[in-house]
C-alpha cells in the first residue's frame, strides 16, 4: 500500500500564497508519478497538476497555471504545490494522490491515480 498525508491547507487571504505537502509512505516505489487534485463545495473533483518523481514533465490545469508550481523529491518521498496569487474560487479541499503510470493515460481524470490522501482544507477569502 501507499499512504499519503497532505499538510499545510489554512485559511489565506486572496492574492496570498500557500505552500502544501504531501508526504508518501509504504510502496511508494510502485509509483511514477505525483499529482494534486481539488474539490470545491459541491463540485466535482478537478485536476490541478502533476509531475513524475524525476521532477520531469510538470502539467498543469489552465486555471493555475502561471500561479502554482508542483515539485517533487523522490528521496524525501514528497510533492509539493506551491500556490501563489491565491483566489477565492482555489477555494477546496486539496488532494494528493500517486499513479503507477508516467504519464498517467488521463493525467488529468482523478482515475487515472490509484492512492490518495484525506485532504487538506485551502480556504481563500476575498
Amino acid at each position: 500500500q501507499v499512504e499519503l498525508v497532505e499538510s499545510g491547507g489554512e485559511l489565506v487571504r486572496a492574492g496570498g500564497s500557500l505552500r502544501l505537502s504531501c508526504a508518501a509512505s509504504g510502496a511508494v516505489f510502485t509509483t511514477k508519478s505525483m499529482a494534486w487534485f481539488r474539490r470545491a463545495p459541491g463540485k466535482e473533483r478537478e485536476f490541478v497538476a502533476t509531475i513524475a518523481w524525476s521532477g520531469e514533465s510538470s502539467m498543469y490545469s489552465d486555471t493555475v497555471k502561471g500561479r502554482f508550481t508542483i515539485s517533487s523529491d523522490k528521496a524525501k518521498k514528497t510533492v509539493v504545490l506551491i500556490m501563489n496569487t491565491l483566489k477565492p474560487k482555489d477555494t477546496a479541499v486539496y488532494y494528493c494522490a500517486a499513479s503507477t503510470n508516467y504519464p498517467s493515460p488521463e493525467y488529468n481524470n482523478w482515475k487515472s491515480f490509484y492512492y490518495w490522501g484525506q485532504g487538506t482544507q485551502v480556504t481563500v477569502s476575498s
